[in-house]
C-alpha cells in the first residue's frame, strides 16, 4: 500500500496528487491518502466514483482525513 500526505494542501490539491499517485499504480491497489482539507470530505468520494476506483475507507479524527483507495482497472 502506498501513503500520500496531503496535509496542509487545499483543494483541489489533494485530489490532484492522489490521481497522479494512484497512476504509479497497478489496478487493485490501495493508497492510503491523509488531508486535513474539510472539502476532501466530498472531493474523494465525488472523484473516486467518477474515476472508477474505489472508497474503501474513510475515517476522520481531530481535523485529519483519512482515505483509503483501491486503484480500478
Amino acid at each position: 500500500m502506498a501513503d500520500l500526505d496531503t496535509s496542509g494542501l487545499k483543494c483541489p490539491l489533494p485530489v490532484i496528487k492522489a490521481k497522479k499517485a494512484l497512476g504509479d499504480l497497478g489496478p487493485g491497489e490501495a493508497l492510503r491518502v491523509t488531508a486535513t482539507d474539510p472539502s476532501t470530505k466530498t472531493d474523494f468520494p465525488d472523484y473516486c466514483a467518477n474515476a472508477g476506483h474505489e472508497l474503501v475507507e474513510t475515517s476522520e479524527a481531530d481535523g485529519i482525513f483519512v482515505y483509503l483507495i483501491r486503484k480500478g482497472s
